[in-house]
């Protein structure tokens, strides 16, 4: 395409400008020096050029890691521009405008008018000939105009007021085309040059043909054929002969019109690769060559079709007249048939009323049971909310009662009641086929070692030694679900712990097979406790079911060997059991995980970094109930931020009108107004205060309404105070770049 060659061009002169303009640095830390940063990026066009997409993203990338690294708000621009330029060829032109827009917030950041004045040209490229979304893209060519007037750049203006000529002339606007067109024909001969003239003798085509300037138009479409084919610009001879095509239909010409459009065609193929012509003008362009094959053959085929026409009445006939024997000897036997179909018929209908009443029956005590358990979770979670910050808050401000056992035991009984909570929530999701695994980069041996960290305060208290082996043939890093695989073993060693006095709990991984980057890693863990009988072993995998429960001590919910089961079975894995009473008990897995090095880097390049603020922010609590009012404005001036609190959305919506706030905490079941309605009207407002859900309802369920409320991200309480802040300032910055 004429804009992309224009791409290529002009970025070659920027890095080259680049590269004479910076002085020699100091390489520090390994990192390249500016001289040899471009030279890289100069590296990434020539395998754009190539159409090497994959080498030239990833040489941008590294280009991207070093600019980011010298904080070379040019050379961060240029990388997401050739990034963008990428990406624009493979056709994915939503990701291509995000990375233009990205290049452009940093282009925007320096001085250089060039830099600005190509990433606005090529958006405006993007919006109108691919997206088609004519009036933004203008408005990017309009402010890309602007930068070379500034620069009194006249051989840029021809070029991009070519560009806008041929968009309204795209969309048959050609009175308001003719003004760029008139400028590019008065300047061109003295700043335009031969990549150009092709396409300025087919836009001249064009606007005479709009006017009924038969004869002009043909004389500018043949002399653009003629210059494109003597020069190099195959692309906008191939552009010619299609406008020329559709002007020789337009005449009724369907002979030339035709040879033209194969012409099109043919140059298109030959400059296009297989996985260019994916694209769908592809599609359409063959549709339309078909259409004037139709019409250059009509007369021929005219006489074949009648022919053909009457041989299939024929035809027709003499199969009607076999389909009606057959009919009627049929018709005795569907006759005899039809009341035992009718007394089948009967009894089925009757049958599928029954199936359709218990179907609805099963349907209602689903819905039930999930409402239920919603419920139940939200009425929970609030109390919950208060009691564990309260607790927290008894310890903060009275030291002295830190040791104290009720204190203790008043946490320990919350967070018992919490866990309860979440795993009867667990299990429900997973029964309802609400979990998909995630693919992450993770260490087994590290995650074995977190889990029996976490889980120390138990083995001491029964006195119990934990032992890791990790084999040493299992790769570094693995892709999976890391989440769930440690929910699965936390709960495997809790267990073992509880059940062991005095005893020794082994977990073992070893590497049993290999199957391309498949590794399927065994998982044992092992304990000399008290042992399960062999009558209670086909029914611990039951939901709420316990064995081997003392009266005064707490053995969980009867839900966590439940969990494990069902989230093996994500993992297309099963657990295998080995007990004797009074010897131990052994519980044995099998998980595969993917090993892919290239994978895995770019898993841990794209983990996105949270950078902690000290800013004091102002915070704005709307919620309903007390205890959980006091407890927020404790954790949240703890953290070095001032917080207001109102108690419904009506004071909220008032109190945003007249005060800013850096960010809103809204509780969605409330009173009088919920906090949804809250949200819309805040917004109705106009008003782009990052709002977060903080509510007691499981996240699932009001994702989506909280989007399309306005709200920017939802915190399930209880929540550790840490997690909070990271939201807020992941939020708050999210908006200061939307206004920068």
């Amino acid at each position: 395409m004429l804009q992309f060659r224009f791409f290529v061009l002009l970025f070659l002169m920027l890095i080259s400008f680049s590269v004479n303009s910076f002085a020699q640095q100091k390489i520090i830390s390994k990192i390249p020096s500016k001289k040899e940063i471009n030279k890289i990026a100069k590296q990434a066009i020539k395998y754009l050029n190539e159409s090497n997409f994959e080498k030239s993203i990833a040489t941008s990338r590294k280009v991207l890691y070093y600019a980011s690294s010298i904080q070379d708000n040019y050379l961060i621009a240029v990388s997401y521009n050739t990034i963008a330029a990428n990406l624009d060829e493979l056709a994915e032109y939503d990701k291509a405008i995000f990375y233009y827009n990205k290049g452009l917030f940093y282009a925007n950041k320096t001085n250089d008018d060039e830099i600005k004045n190509f990433i606005n040209n090529n958006l405006g490229n993007v919006y109108c000939f691919e997206k088609k979304q004519y009036k933004k893209g203008i408005g990017f060519y309009e402010k890309s105009l602007e930068y070379s007037q500034k620069a009194a750049d006249t051989s840029q203006m021809v070029f991009t007021k070519l560009n806008i000529a041929w968009v309204y002339f795209d969309i048959n606007q050609f009175n308001k085309g003719k003004k760029y067109l008139e400028f590019c024909n008065k300047y061109h001969p003295k700043f335009g040059d031969n990549t150009t003239i092709v396409v300025l003798n087919m836009l001249n085509g064009m606007y005479c043909a709009s006017k009924n300037e038969d004869k002009k138009a043909d004389s500018y479409f043949i002399k653009a054929i003629e210059l494109g084919t003597k020069g190099s610009e195959k692309l906008d001879l191939s552009y010619s002969h299609q406008e020329y095509s559709k002007f020789l239909l337009k005449r009724g010409d369907y002979k030339n019109a035709y040879e033209n459009l194969v012409i099109y065609n043919k140059i298109t193929e030959e400059l296009f690769n297989d996985e260019k012509l994916k694209k769908a003008e592809v599609a359409g362009i063959n549709l339309e060559l078909d259409e004037y094959k139709r019409e250059v053959g009509k007369i021929e085929v005219e006489k074949e079709v009648q022919a053909e026409s009457l041989k299939q009445s024929r035809i027709i006939v003499i199969l009607f007249v076999l389909v009606l024997l057959v009919l009627l000897l049929l018709l005795n036997s569907l006759f005899k048939n039809y009341k035992f179909k009718k007394k089948t018929n009967r009894e089925l209908i009757i049958a599928n009323q029954e199936l359709k009443i218990a179907k609805e029956k099963a349907e209602e005590g689903s819905l039930l049971k999930t409402q239920f358990v919603s419920t139940m979770s939200h009425e929970l979670r609030t109390p919950l909310y208060g009691v564990i910050g309260i607790t927290n808050m008894l310890l903060d401000e009275h030291k002295e009662l830190e040791n104290s056992p009720h204190l203790s035991s008043l946490k320990f009984s919350a967070r018992y009641l919490l866990s309860l909570v979440n795993d009867i929530l667990q299990i429900n999701k997973i029964e309802e086929n609400r979990i998909v695994l995630e693919n992450l980069a993770f260490n087994i041996a590290d995650e074995i070692t977190m889990i029996k960290n976490s889980l120390s305060f138990i083995a001491q208290n029964n006195k119990n030694e934990v032992v890791v082996k990790v084999d040493s043939a299992i790769p570094e890093y693995l892709i999976g679900d890391k989440l769930r695989f440690s929910q699965i073993v936390m709960n495997l060693v809790s267990n073992a712990l509880k059940f062991t006095k005095n005893g020794e709990v082994i977990i073992t991984a070893d590497l049993v097979k290999v199957e391309n980057k498949l590794h399927y890693i065994e998982f044992k863990i092992k304990d000399n406790g008290i042992g399960i009988a062999t009558t209670d072993q086909d029914k611990i995998f039951e939901k709420f079911v316990q064995v081997g429960r003392n009266e005064n001590d707490y053995q969980g919910t009867g839900l966590g060997l439940a969990i494990v089961k069902r989230l093996l079975t994500l993992f297309k894995s099963d657990i295998q059991l080995e007990s004797k009473v009074g010897e131990g008990t052994q519980f044995k897995f099998t998980i595969a995980f993917e090993y892919d090095l290239a994978k895995t880097k770019e898993l841990i390049n794209d983990i996105t970094v949270d950078l902690s603020s000290s800013q004091i922010y102002k915070i704005l609590v709307v919620e309903d109930n007390k205890i959980n009012q006091i407890v927020t404005q404790k954790i949240i001036e703890k953290n070095f931020c001032s917080c207001s609190i109102v108690d419904d959305g009506f004071q909220a919506i008032e109190l945003v009108s007249k005060e800013k706030f850096d960010v809103i905490l809204m509780d969605i079941n409330m009173p009088l107004m919920n906090g949804f309605e809250t949200t819309r009207k805040i917004r109705q407002k106009g008003i782009q205060t990052p709002i977060i859900a903080l509510t007691a309802f499981a996240k699932n369920e009001i994702t989506e309404e909280a989007i399309s409320s306005g709200m920017n991200d939802i915190i399930v309480k209880p929540f550790e105070p840490l997690k909070l802040f990271q939201i807020i300032n992941d939020q708050i910055n999210k908006k200061a770049m939307l206004v920068n």
